[in-house]
């Protein structure tokens, strides 16, 4: 049996069950969300599943040849990679396109393409050496406060770049961020601090950071929630999200059926009032509440959570620290966009731009998420494999060298 061989029997197949039924899932829930779209225009809105499978199996090549290498390559090519995401988000601000007030596409050969997403990835790389390989290589960066402020600038100067055009893909920094310093061995008091310092950071991005698009979908959220229904621009920035709560609420258990069969007129809310370039996208949880019902979103949902669960029970079994905080910068990642797209479609969040993990139609976010689920398995395959040998001498062992020493 060959070591490759051996290295394809040992990847999680129970992950790669679990990510293929939320696939298959993300492919329905996008037909049905887009079939009956009257459109032979440019977009194509009602092919947008057949766009989808598309995307997937360009993405999964990336999958299975990622898991396949050993994981230890990010520690010579995290440089490159950062700066490749940097130059993307640089190359955004020449040459970007604007979408709805966001700029945060290009086009490369005729394809939108989302630099923040491939910048999001390159970035978790890199924090993972920061946290877990500098303190090896320079005992100086022992010094909890020292590798926070390398890790903070790694992390600070894409956020920064990207946050003030397309907000939802900035936040997702947070999260990550956070996980990754709590098992990158830094001090629970510095997180406090930097969490109290975000804190007080916050109202200054609200009045000066954000645009007034911005202001008034964080405006319209919490009118909502604290029932100032009256404040509400219903015609306006209110407009989608009354109309995915009203969605949502009149699902009930069961739902208004696959194609909303259960509807006689087919006059479901987000047939009518959903943004028809969006429903697939940024809003197709509220599409699978309405059609699938509460089961429907609970079922999506545990889904989701197994194959966090999962990862997290992976990151356990990693062989070094540096593999242990790829997987959790990756599990935070996929949490957050998680938590974001089902709260602001459930009416507790404003309305950010964030695909939801597998389910979410999109090109360059599915190529990421697959790239980033064989990193995944990558940690896992390579899990029994020691990073380092002994070195010897005449038969004699003298000390531990690293494989690439």
């Amino acid at each position: 049996m060959t070591p490759l061989f051996k290295k394809f029997l040992g990847i999680n197949w129970i992950l790669i069950l679990t990510m293929l039924g939320l696939l298959s899932f993300g492919i329905y829930a996008i037909y049905n969300a887009s079939y009956f779209r009257d459109d032979s225009g440019v977009l194509s809105l009602h092919t947008k599943w057949k766009d989808q499978m598309r995307w997937i199996g360009l993405g999964l090549p990336f999958l299975f040849v990622t898991a396949l290498i050993d994981y230890k390559w990010v520690r010579w090519a995290c440089i490159p990679l950062y700066l490749a995401g940097l130059g993307g988000l640089i190359y955004l601000q020449l040459f970007g396109v604007e979408v709805k007030g966001n700029l945060a596409w290009v086009t490369i050969a005729g394809v939108n393409v989302q630099p923040s997403q491939f910048a999001i990835m390159s970035g978790i790389v890199m924090l993972a050496v920061v946290f877990g390989e500098l303190p090896r290589i320079w005992p100086v960066f022992r010094r909890p406060w020292l590798r926070l402020m390398v890790a903070g600038v790694v992390a600070g100067i894409p956020a920064l770049m990207v946050i003030k055009e397309d907000f939802g893909s900035g936040l997702v920094w947070g999260p990550v961020f956070l996980s990754m310093m709590l098992v990158g061995s830094i001090p629970f008091r510095y997180m406090i601090t930097l969490i109290l310092g975000a804190l007080c950071v916050i109202p200054i991005m609200y009045f000066f950071v954000l645009k007034p698009y911005q202001q008034a979908r964080i405006d319209t959220t919490w009118y909502m929630i604290t029932n100032q229904l009256d404040k509400v621009d219903k015609r306006g920035d209110g407009w989608v999200p009354t109309f995915v709560q009203i969605a949502v609420a009149s699902a009930g258990f069961e739902g208004k059926g696959p194609m909303s069969e259960k509807v006689p007129d087919h006059g479901t809310i987000h047939r009518q009032f959903f943004p028809a370039t969006e429903a697939h996208s940024d809003f197709i949880f509220g599409v699978i509440c309405e059609e699938f019902g509460f089961r429907g979103a609970v079922l999506l949902l545990t889904g989701i959570a197994l194959l966090l669960i999962q990862g997290v029970f992976m990151a356990f079994y990693a062989r070094d620290q540096v593999g242990r905080l790829l997987v959790v910068g990756v599990v935070a990642m996929f949490f957050a966009h998680t938590f974001q797209n089902a709260g602001m479609n459930l009416g507790m969040l404003p309305v950010i731009g964030l695909p939801l993990p597998f389910i979410s139609y999109g090109g360059t976010f599915m190529i990421v998420t697959l790239f980033l689920m064989g990193m995944i398995q990558s940690v896992w395959v390579h899990r029994n494999i020691s990073p380092v040998r002994k070195k010897t001498v005449g038969g004699r062992e003298l000390r531990d060298v690293d494989d690439d020493d």
